[in-house]
């Protein structure tokens, strides 16, 4: 996400670390590439004038820090108002007094809204929350399906009637009070485009459950488009907040650079991936700096928390520190790291990270291949592969869907690998126990298969 846009920026800051003093001829310069830059990544052009203008205000006769450069003060700035043209605060929401809490979607046709309907019962849920997902969306006929097994995926409940959107939508209101759930999610019909029968229906369901929050579900993908669709709802709807979709497939984030300035309404959730986990509360700041290619250390901090096992994250450390680490700790450790996301994902959340190996194209399906020949292992074979003769190569790669040459690789790069652990092993055993809860940085290997 952002790519094309992180890759501007840092050619244009990469320039200005590179001068001394900057007078006001340097601020327009820079400004000047900035706006080209904001432009081409799709971002509303009155929101690029309110941007520039903020930012040439504050850089221009402004004491700049002691401690910062000339150009890490404009860095500075640009970050700052990129966090303010982004939303500035994370999106806060409050729980009703009296559950449960109303939630409505809407959106146009294609924009996700039926999935992110599933997403956000199961952000609800790992919340600790109760939430009921409502169907009513029966214009499309496949919509109230996908979202019973979505809400089936998700682990929560499930209402729809066939009759009318407005009466299903009040049906599950009362349901919801019935059977004690906190939270209510409705999804409701899209349309190709925006319509009178689409906004008049829309309208009505929202007068008959009075939601506490109303979300437009937008696809990031469409750019400025994207935020008209957010200013006609809101004339109609008075949302509440916005819900990007498909913000991993936004290579410029026009969209999410805008919609706050022109619609007046906050960012409130993000969806990042195909996975049902792959949906958060949007947030601001960790974005600015991504763009800006600063990283976002406590998202994926954030991500691992969820996402990793602690027991068997455990069972790796242990092995690490008894200079026994297999094939077999190998595979449940990659398997983990799997679910954080995608690999240029987990990269773009590094702080430090040369642009040349941030814009590589990483390709997954390697870790797939190098998972797949483990997998065609015996579990004899993974715990000591000294035993893999030439025969037993033929059948794992066979097995695997590989060569002998690549499963070579692998398993030359693993010994490499075992060797630096077990010589660390006794020192970091040594270590934890000198100092418990220190913190030991292992060392990084890379597997290319």
């Amino acid at each position: 996400m952002f790519d094309s846009l992180s890759a501007r920026f840092d050619q244009i800051f990469t320039k200005l670390k590179s001068r001394g003093r900057l007078g006001e001829k340097d601020v327009n310069d820079i400004l000047r590439e900035i706006r080209v830059a904001l432009l081409e990544a799709d971002v509303n052009l009155d929101v690029v004038k309110i941007f520039t203008e903020r930012v040439k205000n504050r850089c221009i006769g402004a004491d700049l820090s002691k401690s910062l450069s000339p150009a890490q003060q404009v860095i500075k700035i640009v970050n700052e108002e990129l966090v303010e043209i982004l939303g500035g605060q994370s999106f806060k929401l409050n729980y009703a007094s009296k559950p449960p809490t109303v939630i409505l979607l809407a959106g146009l046709q294609g924009a996700g809204k039926t999935t992110t309907a599933g997403k956000l019962a199961l952000w609800f849920k790992q919340q600790g929350r109760n939430p009921l997902l409502v169907g009513a969306d029966l214009a499309r006929p496949a919509a109230v399906e996908q979202l019973r097994i979505l809400a089936g995926q998700a682990g929560v409940s499930f209402y729809s009637d066939p009759q009318d959107p407005v009466q299903t939508a009040r049906g599950g209101l009362e349901y919801a009070r019935d059977i004690g759930k906190d939270v209510l999610i409705v999804d409701t019909a899209g349309r190709l485009s925006i319509d009178y029968d689409l906004m008049e229906q829309v309208r009505q369901i929202s007068t008959s459950i009075e939601p506490d929050y109303t979300f437009l579900v937008i696809d990031a993908m469409i750019g400025q488009e994207s935020v008209e669709t957010a200013r006609a709802f809101h004339e109609t709807l008075k949302l509440d907040g916005v819900i990007l979709t498909k913000l991993d497939g936004d290579a410029r984030g026009g969209a999410a650079l805008s919609v706050k300035e022109v619609v007046g309404k906050p960012i409130a959730f993000v969806s990042t991936g195909e996975k049902q986990d792959a949906f958060d509360i949007f947030h601001p700041d960790r974005m600015a700096d991504r763009i800006l290619g600063m990283g976002d250390v406590l998202t994926l901090i954030e991500q691992a928390e969820r996402s990793y096992d602690q027991d068997v994250a455990a069972k790796g450390m242990a092995s690490l520190q008894e200079g026994r680490f297999t094939l077999e700790d190998f595979l449940e450790q990659m398997q983990q790291v799997k679910k954080l996301g995608s690999l240029q994902g987990i990269l773009g959340m590094l702080p430090g990270v040369p642009k040349e190996i941030r814009s590589a194209k990483l390709d997954d399906k390697e870790l797939s291949r190098v998972e797949a020949i483990i997998q065609s292992m015996t579990p004899q074979e993974r715990r000591d592969p000294t035993i893999i003769n030439g025969s037993r190569k033929l059948r794992i790669a066979n097995g695997s869907g590989s060569n002998t040459t690549q499963v070579n690789t692998l398993l030359k790069q693993f010994k490499e690998m075992q060797k630096m652990m077990k010589g660390m092993g006794p020192l970091t055993k040594s270590k934890s126990k000198k100092k418990r809860g220190g913190r030991v940085t292992l060392p990084s290997g890379r597997l290319k298969v």
